[in-house]
C-alpha cells in the first residue's frame, strides 16, 4: 500500500508518518512538504529527520500550489490513499496574512483533488477543523451542526468541506477530520502549551486572550493518530465528516495556573478578546467512536507533562 502524506513536516503529519513507518514495513510513505517560514523551519526539519530515516519512505519538497510537480509526483508513484494534512493555520495570523489561507488552503486542496482525481485513489482524508464551528450556543457540536466560522482560516476548511460535496467522485471516498486544538511533542510552537513554555524560557511577557476566560477541547497528538492509523482501514460508503475530539474542553484561565506552577513564570499580561477566536471549542465525540472500538483519551494533565519534559529536552528546536 502506498500512502501519500501531505504536510509530512508539519506537527498532526509528521507524527502520522512516523507511526506507520514505525508499525508496518508493507507500507510505503510518499511525503510532501513545502517546509515555508509559517513557524521554525528548524523544527520542521528535525521532524522530518526523523522520517527520513526509514527506507519505505519518499520525501518531496513541494507546494501544493505547483500543480505540474503535483502531477509528476502522481505519475511516478502508485498512490493507494491520500491524507492531505498541508495548510496555511494560525489563527491569529489571519489579520496579516489572509491570502495565504485562501492560496494555500482553498487553491492548493482544489489543486490536489484535481489531480488525484485522474488516478484510482480509494480514499482521500483531509485535515478540517473545530474553527468551522465558531462561536456557538449549544455544545457540544455535533458534525451535523451548521457552520459558522469566525476567520479565514475556518472559513476555509469550510469550504474545503463543501468543495467535496460538489466534486462527486464515485471512485474515492473523502473523509473530513475536524481537529480540535491537538497538543503534545513535537507540536507547534505557537499554539498555547509551546508558545507559554517558550515565553518563560525566555522570560518574555505572555498576553493572555480574554484573561484566559475561555475553553478548548484539547486532543493529545499520540491519540489523533491512533485514531487515524484505524481509519486508514476502514470502508465508508459515502464521503464523511468526523470530530476528532476529547469531548473534554478545559478552562485556558485553570491550565495557564498549572503551567505557572510547572514553571515559576508569571509575567503575564491578561489582554481583551481577540475577535478572530471562538470563545470555547467543545465537540461531540460519538460518531468517530462508533466507528472506531477501544479509543482512550489520554488523560490531559499527564500529558502537558509529558509536552513540558518534551520541551525541556528539545527546546533549542523551537
Amino acid at each position: 500500500m502506498n500512502i501519500l502524506i501531505t504536510g509530512c513536516a508539519g506537527f498532526i503529519g509528521n507524527a502520522f508518518a512516523l507511526r506507520l513507518l514505525k508499525t508496518n514495513k508493507k507500507i510505503n510513505i510518499i511525503g510532501l512538504d513545502n517546509l515555508n517560514n509559517f513557524y521554525s523551519i528548524k523544527l520542521k526539519k528535525k521532524r522530518l529527520s526523523l522520517i527520513k530515516k526509514f527506507k519505505n519512505f519518499k520525501f518531496y519538497k513541494v507546494d501544493l500550489l505547483d500543480k505540474k510537480k503535483l502531477e509528476n509526483i502522481f505519475k511516478k508513484n502508485k498512490i493507494d490513499i491520500i491524507f492531505n494534512f498541508a495548510a496555511q493555520a494560525g489563527v491569529r495570523y489571519v489579520s496579516s496574512h489572509p491570502e495565504k489561507f485562501i492560496e494555500s488552503n482553498i487553491y492548493g486542496f482544489h489543486n490536489l483533488m484535481e489531480v488525484s482525481k485522474k488516478y484510482n485513489i480509494s480514499k482521500f482524508f483531509y485535515a478540517s477543523s473545530s474553527s468551522v464551528y465558531g462561536d456557538k450556543n449549544k455544545y457540544p457540536a455535533d458534525e451535523n451542526d451548521k457552520l459558522y466560522p469566525k476567520n479565514i482560516y475556518g472559513l476555509s476548511k469550510k469550504v474545503n468541506e463543501e468543495y467535496v460535496d460538489m466534486y462527486l467522485d464515485k471512485k474515492t471516498k473523502y473523509i473530513g477530520l475536524r481537529f480540535f486544538t491537538v497538543f503534545g511533542e513535537w507540536g507547534r510552537p505557537d499554539m498555547l502549551v509551546l508558545k507559554f513554555l517558550d515565553y518563560a524560557k525566555k522570560n518574555k511577557q505572555f498576553l493572555l486572550n480574554n484573561s484566559g476566560d475561555h475553553w478548548r477541547d484539547f486532543t493529545y497528538i499520540n491519540d489523533v493518530v491512533e485514531i487515524l492509523y484505524k481509519l486508514k482501514n476502514k470502508k465508508f460508503k459515502n464521503n464523511q465528516i468526523y470530530n476528532i475530539c476529547s469531548n473534554k474542553p478545559i478552562h485556558v484561565k485553570k491550565l495557564i495556573s498549572y503551567l505557572i506552577k510547572k514553571t515559576e513564570y508569571k509575567k503575564i499580561k491578561n489582554v481583551k478578546h481577540n475577535n478572530y477566536e471562538v470563545f470555547k471549542t467543545h465537540g461531540k465525540n460519538t460518531k468517530i467512536l462508533k466507528l472506531i472500538n477501544n479509543v482512550k483519551f489520554s488523560d490531559f494533565y499527564t500529558k502537558i507533562d509529558t509536552t513540558i519534559k518534551w520541551y525541556k529536552d528539545y527546546n533549542y528546536l523551537i
